[in-house]
């Protein structure tokens, strides 16, 4: 009986182990709404760059769900750090000074989450990663979300929890509506796959240039016909 007692005590700490290792563990952290649009976008044992990627939160996830082959690249010593302790690739660049470390097509598919905003040479870095990648993803505020205009009729440059900093601080250098990105995708010879737009963790369809905070674009440098999107 206490055998009985003693092995059901054991397997019982041992699967509150696994629980308490599984609800700590980073990878199994819920995606935000993007991040988790971009996962399913990416194809299983396929090769992923993730440009400005973070903790490395998408590239942990996504080698642990799909099995791709991934490199991170971020400038913070702090996120390399946190790459590194999820066990992602990563190479610590600053991405103004280009991708010239990466062939021709060496990737399936590139990304560049919530950071194009901040980029000083818009048009280079997407003409990049159309380079390096047969496929690329973006996503990035929308600027054309109804409370910014209503801000601005006040005589106010808008904070939200999108972009939640003040004129004077913010990293937010080249901020754009959605179909200002369409435009751009169109002049540089762009077809867009997909879009997803969302407000907080909600997708969003209807009206989406006036009620979404964030997009994301599917795109690549080959013509097809455009698809899956809404004005």
């Amino acid at each position: 009986m206490n055998h009985e007692i003693n092995a059901t005590s054991q397997a019982s700490a041992a699967g509150q182990t696994r629980l308490t290792s599984q609800m700590s563990s980073p990878q199994a952290a819920e995606l935000r709404g993007d991040l988790a649009r971009i996962a399913q976008w990416v194809r299983p044992q396929t090769r992923v760059l993730d440009l400005g990627c973070g903790d490395g939160t998408l590239l942990a996830h996504l080698k642990r769900s799909k099995g791709v082959q991934g490199i991170g690249v971020e400038i913070s010593d702090e996120r390399v750090l946190s790459c590194v302790q999820r066990g992602v690739h990563v190479i610590q660049q600053n991405l103004e000074d280009g991708l010239a470390m990466f062939d021709d097509q060496q990737f399936d598919t590139v990304v560049l989450s919530q950071t194009l905003q901040s980029m000083h040479n818009t048009e280079h870095i997407l003409r990049e990663m159309t380079r390096v990648a047969r496929e690329a993803i973006v996503s990035f505020p929308n600027f054309g979300y109804w409370p910014h205009g209503w801000s601005i009729l006040l005589g106010r440059m808008p904070v939200t929890g999108q972009m939640p900093y003040d004129w004077h601080d913010t990293p937010n250098i080249h901020l754009c509506t959605l179909k200002d990105f369409e435009r751009l995708s169109l002049k540089l010879g762009f077809s867009i796959l997909e879009r997803a737009t969302f407000n907080d963790q909600r997708e969003v369809k209807f009206l989406a240039g006036w009620r979404s905070t964030l997009a994301a674009y599917r795109f690549t440098a080959e013509r097809h016909t455009l698809s899956r999107t809404s004005a």
